[in-house]
């Protein structure tokens, strides 16, 4: 078994070609490991220190307060920060408890090394300064500074930084000057090449050394560097493509006397943009991490005055108070870790069995612990010091972030005021009247004292009435084993006469799996098991739902159906498309009396109820029950038995979008509302997104999976069993491109789904001048910006993706060739930040663009979408997957995103962080193989198949390694050193002698 070269450990390279010796140096930088062998090295990968290294487990952050160090990632910090001696400390010091988390630092008893960034016993100190890992950094770092110095009398000045170039400017290249002189009249200096590093094989491994090129004035180097002429080396910069771009600049001397080299070298930098942009859109202030503050405890609250909309409907009994069990809430306050806490709740709260008898008891515990979070959450937007304006009985209060619903508030909500100074834990409760765009009005009770001059602190209460609602049908007595636990004993044969289908939508006739699926609700046995409608992106799931319902109405005289979506958005899509055959009298849409008649689209108004003050509300129980089908979200079901409405009225139940909602949202309407003869029926998309849960915890234990993709799971809904028996998965996609369709599918959906859209909409952007390919309507254009925050803001923005998706939407708005407006295109990005530079950026442009979330476009589609992925980390020996990446390394987030595009996918990014992830690597690989890509090149051969086990953040790590590696080696071989041969001199030999900088 070969063992490594020393010759390539201390030199960096190896000339004897017949070296018997390892060259392929497996370093672990993170670990500040050298494997000896490949064996060693596949042993190093799998033990645990690595494995708790690149997974953030052991980074050694340092506790102020404390004075210690301590490895761990974020949830030992939070231990420590939720321990009793932090906190005594802290209160001892009369300080915050709750801190950032801050990088290590040296304490009484250890040496923190922010080379390797590890604490070292001061014992072991000189120890660590003679391993192999921390000598190659401070080699580097010792490289760096020595190549960026001036020496030897020679000088080397200039402009170095392009500043912010125009794309047109930088496309035709720009140019700067670089001047070289020596201050020594008498040296005998050579100047022997002029490179940028760019120039050197390895820079492949690097996104921003693209476009950079040097020359001399006058005649080819090498040539003399003789005092008073100076040499001149212009500095060329062209790129065509926004964005941040890097080099070096190197110079090579020779010293004649000497015979030897030295270097001097330079960083060069230009951003390609507007510079106006630019200047609107940077951080409006330096970005410093908010620092929350404990909420002292609120012991005397003077209730406000109740809005109309509270007493719309009128419920015949309470919900529960559901209230956190003490024993649970200290759990959740204690010190213990993330870790900790699921084995405590495990062990302590969650039964060991979940059947019928204990399914609602375990739901009850996640929707406690999500219930603390999601409180927890909201303090961030508690307000210090704020005013109120009055106008009549309403009181005004400013709200930052309202309108994109951070936080969120509705008319019925209670948000507690306190005046500055007033005696601790006294405070007001004023009741949500008026929600406008970055305001709500208030109602408090008539002791309230208000000035305008005066100020507030101001809290925001969590709504608990839909977690009321979860746990009121938690604690229900329906337990059947067939809706909870489905088996294949539960399956009942359809009915032996079956009912005869006359389509109300014609398009579902050439749709075998359609009209199959519509056959096997319309012809279920009551008692059946849940039925599912499995729909990938675009094939229809809503169109089979509302086409299954309308069946029953007509062959079912006396069927009511009940048809729950998770969100409005999605119960007022169904309603719609149920409308165009269904009368007023026949189906009715529940709405919250919390909700704004201008929220409601006015083909669903026909079918609510609303009273003369404008509040929504329901009609007498006897007109509700005369209803063929009533639509509602899934929490709001509970309206209907809060009521009287019976259990067992309705023969169907139909969730859409199920994948959406937890299990405690889609059973609000099962438990509560269904019998032995109810049938359940759900439609979605388990490789979709699925609930939205605040709480790691809640997560870890289940409540982030939905009834649908449980159900999925189980036996009895595999492919082969459940095709036409307990469920039918569509195929036919009516949405996208087929280039567009076939990534995806071949990654979420075996390659199942056929590509049947109408040309007339995908092919609309074929030939266009805007695609790298005229055939291929999917473009990834490689970014290289700079993550960015502002203020108090954790949430990232990347002004050169915003100016490139805006350059995309005015190209796309003023192509005379292709109609596109507004409406036809969507952006969706990860982070808020950058939600609301594209909004600004986009203003007066394409106002009426949608830009948003993942989450808000689901179930939504576009001619266009334009994905902007944001993140663009630039310091390659730090990278970590599961923090870089974050919203990116979602597979469901990636689905979602490229699939709601129908005609033309655009994705702006970074590819050197998007590669990291295996998933976003094949996708690059795809579109690149297919001619789609434009920017600066890809840095990897997109010909080798994708590693699905990851590891490409490592191969970044040694890609850089070796590029300091050269640079050490290149400063080694050419940094003079003037003491070699020299024995002790006369001391005053050299007190003619011009000086020289000793290096």
């Amino acid at each position: 078994m070969a063992k490594n070269c020393k010759n390539v450990l201390t030199h960096g390279q190896c000339n004897n070609r017949t070296c018997p010796f390892e060259h392929k140096i497996l370093i672990c930088d993170p670990c500040d490991y050298i494997a000896p062998h490949k064996d060693s090295w596949k042993n190093h990968l799998e033990g645990k220190k690595h494995r708790d290294i690149v997974s953030g487990k052991a980074k050694t952050s340092h506790y102020n307060i404390c004075q210690s160090n301590i490895v761990g990632g974020p949830q030992q910090w939070a231990a420590h920060v939720g321990s009793q001696k932090h906190r005594k400390l802290a209160a001892t010091q009369q300080v915050d408890a709750d801190v950032e988390r801050q990088d290590g630092a040296s304490t009484e008893k250890q040496e923190f090394c922010s080379l390797c960034q590890v604490s070292v016993w001061k014992s072991a100190w000189s120890r660590h300064l003679e391993r192999p890992g921390h000598v190659q950094r401070e080699k580097s770092r010792v490289a760096l500074d020595e190549a960026e110095k001036d020496k030897n009398g020679i000088s080397v000045e200039g402009g170095f930084s392009f500043d912010i170039v125009d794309p047109t400017t930088a496309g035709n290249g720009i140019q700067s000057t670089v001047t070289v002189t020596t201050s020594l009249p008498f040296s005998k200096t050579i100047l022997a090449e002029v490179n940028m590093a760019s120039s050197y094989n390895r820079r492949d491994a690097f996104s921003r050394f693209y476009g950079f090129y040097v020359s001399v004035d006058g005649i080819r180097i090498p040539r003399n560097v003789v005092s008073g002429r100076p040499i001149t080396v212009r500095v060329t910069f062209r790129q065509n493509h926004i964005g941040r771009y890097e080099d070096r600049l190197e110079l090579v001397f020779e010293d004649v006397q000497l015979k030897k080299r030295f270097t001097i070298s330079r960083a060069v930098s230009a951003i390609v943009g507007n510079k106006v942009d630019h200047e609107a859109l940077k951080p409006k202030a330096p970005y410093i991490p908010n620092i929350r503050a404990d909420r002292s405890p609120v012991t005397n609250v003077i209730e406000g005055v109740a809005p109309p909309a509270t007493t719309a409907i009128r419920f015949i009994g309470q919900l529960p108070a559901a209230k956190i069990p003490k024993g649970l809430l200290s759990v959740l306050l204690g010190p213990e870790g993330v870790r900790q806490q699921i084995l405590h709740i495990q062990r302590a709260f969650l039964p060991g069995n979940v059947n019928g008898d204990t399914y609602g008891r375990l739901f009850k515990q996640l929707l406690w612990i999500e219930e603390f979070k999601m409180e927890y959450d909201l303090a961030r937007y508690d307000i210090f010091n704020s005013t109120l304006s009055r106008h009549n009985s309403y009181y005004y209060l400013p709200v930052p972030g309202l309108a994109e619903k951070r936080p969120s508030v509705l008319v019925g909500d209670r948000i507690l005021v306190q005046e500055a100074g007033a005696p601790e834990g006294r405070w007001y409760e004023g009741y949500v009247h008026v929600v406008r765009q970055a305001e709500v009005g208030l109602r408090f009770h008539t002791s309230f004292g208000w000035s305008p001059t005066q100020r507030y602190h101001i809290r925001f209460k969590l709504n608990r009435i839909p977690v009321k609602r979860q746990h009121q049908a938690m604690d229900t007595v329906f337990t059947e084993d067939r809706v909870l636990f489905p088996v294949s004993k539960h399956i009942l044969n359809p009915r032996s006469k079956e009912m005869r289908i006359n389509l109300f939508n014609l398009l579902i006739k050439d749709n075998p799996a359609q009209l199959r699926a519509v056959n096997c609700i319309v012809n279920q046995r009551a008692g059946s098991p849940p039925f599912v409608i499995f729909g990938p992106p675009g094939t229809g799931k809503t169109i089979t739902v509302v086409e299954s319902i309308l069946q029953l109405v007509r062959n079912l005289p006396k069927a009511r159906i009940l048809a729950c979506a998770p969100s409005n958005s999605a119960a007022d899509l169904i309603t719609e498309r149920l409308a165009a055959d269904l009368k007023p009298d026949d189906m009715f849409r529940v709405v919250a009396a919390s909700r704004f008649k201008d929220q409601v689209p006015d083909a669903v108004k026909p079918f609510t109820c609303a009273l003369p003050n404008g509040h929504f509300s329901v009609p007498a129980m006897a007109k509700m029950k005369s209803f063929k089908v009533i639509v509602t979200t899934c929490v709001s079901a509970a309206i209907l038995s809060g009521i009287g409405m019976p259990r067992g009225h309705f023969c169907r139940i139909f969730i859409d979008e199920a994948g959406q909602a937890t299990e405690p949202e889609a059973f609000v309407s099962i438990k509560m509302l269904a019998d032995s003869a109810t049938n359940i029926i759900l439609s979605g998309d388990p490789k979709q997104l699925g609930p939205v849960i605040r709480s790691g915890i809640a997560r870890a234990l289940g409540l982030e999976t939905s009834y649908l993709e449980r159900l999925m799971r189980r036996e009895a809904y595999a492919a082969k069993e459940a095709n036409g028996v307990t469920g039918v998965k569509l195929v036919k996609n009516f949405r996208s491109h087929d280039t567009i369709l076939k990534f995806p599918n071949d990654q979420f959906y075996s390659g199942d789904l056929q590509p049947c859209a109408n040309p007339t909409t995908t092919d609309v952007y074929v030939a266009s001048s805007i695609l790298p390919n005229p055939k291929f309507p999917v473009i990834f254009h490689s970014v290289s910006g700079k993550d960015d925050r502002e203020a108090s803001s954790p949430s990232f923005f990347n002004i050169e993706e915003v100016l490139q998706v805006k350059d995309y939407v005015r190209r796309l708005r003023f192509d005379r060739h292709v109609l596109t407006t507004d409406k036809d295109i969507g952006i969706i990005t990860p982070y808020h930040a950058q939600c609301l530079k594209l909004r600004s950026s986009l203003r007066g442009v394409a106002d009426e663009v949608k830009v948003g979330s993942v989450e808000e476009f689901q179930g939504q589609e576009r001619r266009v979408i334009i994905i902007s992925t944001v993140r663009s980390s630039r310091e390659f020996v730090e990278y970590d997957l599961r923090h870089t990446l974050g919203f990116v390394a979602s597979p469901r987030r990636f689905n979602v995103a490229v699939t709601r595009a129908q005609a033309l996918l655009i994705v702006v990014g970074d590819p050197h962080v998007l590669s990291l992830d295996p998933l976003w690597r094949s996708f690059l690989n795809y579109v690149h193989l297919n001619g789609g890509w434009t920017g600066p090149n890809i840095a990897w051969d997109p010909t080798i198949p994708v590693d699905e086990a990851g590891g490409y953040d490592r191969a970044i790590r040694i890609a850089a390694r070796l590029d300091m590696n050269d640079l050490t080696r290149r400063m080694e071989e050419a940094t003079l050193d003037t003491l070699d041969g020299e024995g002790e001199e006369d001391p005053d030999a050299n007190v003619d002698r011009p000086w020289r900088d000793v290096e």
